[in-house]
C-alpha cells in the first residue's frame, strides 16, 4: 500500500507544471524559462506592451502556474463546489474573453495553457485599453485594474468602491517598477543568448 501511495504522489508531481523558483526575480525567471522571454519580447514588439508589465500582470494573476483556476466555492462551508469563474491559466482569462481574443486576433488555435499566447492575450488586452480608454503601455496600475473589470468597468469607475482591488493594483505596478529595474541589468545577456541561437 506504501508503493501504492509513493507511486501516485511521484506522478501526480511529474504531472505537475514547473513553475520559477524564484518569481521575485525576472532575470531568473527568465534564465529558467528562457522561452517566456522570447514570448513576452514578441509580445513587446507587436503590442508595445513592455515585457516588466506583462510579467507583473501575468504573475499577480497566477504566480506562474499553467494550471492555476480560482478555488471551488463550497456547499455548505466544507463540501467542494462550483468555481466563481472560467479563468484559467497563466492570464486567467475568462472563457469570453478569450474567444473574443481568438477572433480578434485570428490566432485560432491559442491555449490559455501555452505562455507565449497568454503573454499575446495579456499584450492585446493592455492594447486594447490603451486604444479604447488611453492608458499608458508603462501604466502598469492602470492597466491592471482595466484588466481586472474590463474595459466598461473601468470606464464606469467600478474599481473605485473595491479598496482591496486599488491595493492589488499597486502591487501590480510596484512588481512591474521592480521587474523593469531588474532587465535593466539582466536584459543584454538575455537578448545576446538569443542572437546567438
Amino acid at each position: 500500500m506504501r508503493i501504492i501511495t509513493l507511486l501516485l504522489i511521484l506522478l501526480l508531481a511529474a504531472c505537475a507544471a514547473p513553475t520559477p523558483s524564484r518569481p521575485d526575480d525576472v532575470c531568473q525567471v527568465f534564465q529558467e524559462f528562457p522561452d517566456w522571454y522570447k514570448d513576452a519580447k514578441a509580445t513587446q514588439a507587436k503590442w508595445d506592451v513592455p515585457v516588466s508589465v506583462q510579467m507583473a500582470i501575468i504573475y499577480h494573476e497566477s504566480a506562474f502556474k499553467k494550471n492555476a483556476k480560482p478555488p471551488r466555492t463550497k456547499l455548505l462551508w466544507v463540501i467542494p463546489w462550483t468555481r466563481p469563474s472560467t479563468a484559467y491559466s497563466y492570464s486567467q482569462a475568462l472563457n469570453q474573453t478569450w474567444d473574443n481574443y481568438k477572433i480578434n486576433t485570428g490566432n485560432t488555435h491559442a491555449q490559455r495553457s501555452n505562455f507565449a499566447d497568454a503573454s499575446d492575450f495579456v499584450g492585446w488586452f493592455c492594447f486594447q485599453s490603451h486604444r479604447k480608454l488611453g492608458l499608458s503601455y508603462n501604466d502598469a496600475y492602470a492597466q491592471y485594474l482595466a484588466y481586472h473589470e474590463g474595459w466598461g468597468g473601468y470606464a464606469a469607475g467600478t474599481y473605485n468602491s473595491k479598496t482591496w482591488l486599488i491595493h492589488y493594483a499597486e502591487r501590480v505596478q510596484s512588481r512591474a517598477t521592480l521587474y523593469n529595474a531588474q532587465l535593466q541589468k539582466c536584459q543584454k545577456s538575455l537578448d545576446d543568448r538569443w542572437s546567438w541561437f
